[in-house]
């Protein structure tokens, strides 16, 4: 089984910056896939971005691009969404999710999310 541990949340100002991590535990399941979601209040969850847990590619949301970075580091077992540049609009419980199928896009296993608070 894989468990997901989210970090790293809290309240910033505009145009401040998080780091949001999520460690992953996980015995004999390979990994393929982590993403990041987000949902707001009232909203339904987004997709924010997603990394290649092998080559290290990743893509992002529009609404996002060119803020947030993810990253991993194999060895720790560990993703990253750094965030950039907020806007009270990025408010949300963010969520990581892990994909350990290789023939699908599926993400399996969800962390229980961390919440960013973004003020004006």
């Amino acid at each position: 089984q894989v468990q997901l541990v989210e970090s790293g949340g809290g309240l910033v100002q505009a145009g401040g910056s998080l780091r949001l991590s999520c460690a992953v535990s996980r015995r004999t399941v390979s990994l393929y896939r982590m993403g990041w979601f987000r949902q707001a209040p009232g909203k339904e969850r987004e997709f924010v971005g997603t990394i290649n847990w092998i080559d290290g590619n990743s893509r992002y949301a529009d609404s996002v691009r060119g803020r947030f970075t993810i990253s991993r580091d194999n060895a720790k077992n560990t993703v990253y969404l750094q965030m950039n540049s907020l806007k009270p609009e990025d408010t949300a419980v963010y969520y990581c999710a892990a994909g350990v199928e290789y023939t699908t896009a599926r993400y399996n296993y969800w962390g229980q999310g961390t919440q960013v608070t973004v003020s004006s």
